[in-house]
């Protein structure tokens, strides 16, 4: 039986949803997980029902998004769902170019995601982290009228941000092992750590830890 989230010392406590408020989690939205000044804000395609009933991002069961995370050295280890926001402090923010939930990322519209990537750079030249990565070429492509784009760094920037893709994280995705996944995303964190401004750049700027957290989602 499902249960509200609570609240313990160390954060949300994990709880599973019934299949009913699974079903009815298409009317809901995940709340984003953003701050100014992060290195990577990591982009989802959209919510699917189960991570909207949670209210936390990739949570389904079978996701292999925080598994490739700490695979690829962006967490010092397995970080459950239910612990997203944590990842403002390690300076990794996390939204998606769909707010809409939905039992496959397939029931979008072309539309949506043109509309989704509208909504998204607004974001990007609110918050201005440095990097962005996109958890999904289709959605990329389709977004931002990419239509040749391939895995791995691209040549544009979105409001000032270098942008990579990575693949779609889902269970489902059959094209990338757990282990080919660990590999793009540590690929990408190698980028991340080489591109860091000089020590005192980032004494000027502040360190994540005194960032101030302006929301917080998915």
């Amino acid at each position: 039986m499902g249960k509200g989230e609570g609240t313990g010392a160390a954060g949300p406590v994990p709880w599973v949803p019934t299949r009913e408020q699974v079903a009815r989690a298409g009317s809901l939205t995940v709340p984003d997980v953003l701050a100014r000044g992060l290195d990577v804000v990591l982009v989802g395609i959209n919510p699917g029902l189960y991570t909207a009933a949670v209210g936390h991002h990739f949570a389904r069961p079978g996701n292999r998004f925080w598994r490739a995370l700490a695979d690829g050295g962006f967490t010092p280890r397995v970080y459950s769902a239910f612990e997203d926001g944590a990842l403002l402090e390690l300076g990794i923010g996390v939204t998606n170019v769909a707010a809409r939930a939905s039992a496959s990322a397939d029931e979008l519209s072309p539309e949506e995601l043109v509309r989704g990537g509208r909504l998204l750079l607004e974001k990007l030249q609110r918050y201005r982290p440095r990097w962005v990565a996109f958890l999904g070429i289709g959605a990329y492509r389709a977004a931002f009228s990419k239509p040749r784009a391939a895995v791995g760094p691209q040549p544009e920037m979105l409001a000032g941000a270098r942008v990579w893709v990575l693949p779609n994280p889902s269970g489902l995705n059959a094209h990338y092992t757990q282990e080919r996944l660990g590999q793009l995303f540590a690929e990408l964190k190698c980028a991340i750590d080489g591109s860091r401004p000089s020590s005192r750049s980032r004494s000027a700027a502040g360190s994540h830890g005194t960032r101030k957290k302006l929301s917080q989602s998915v």
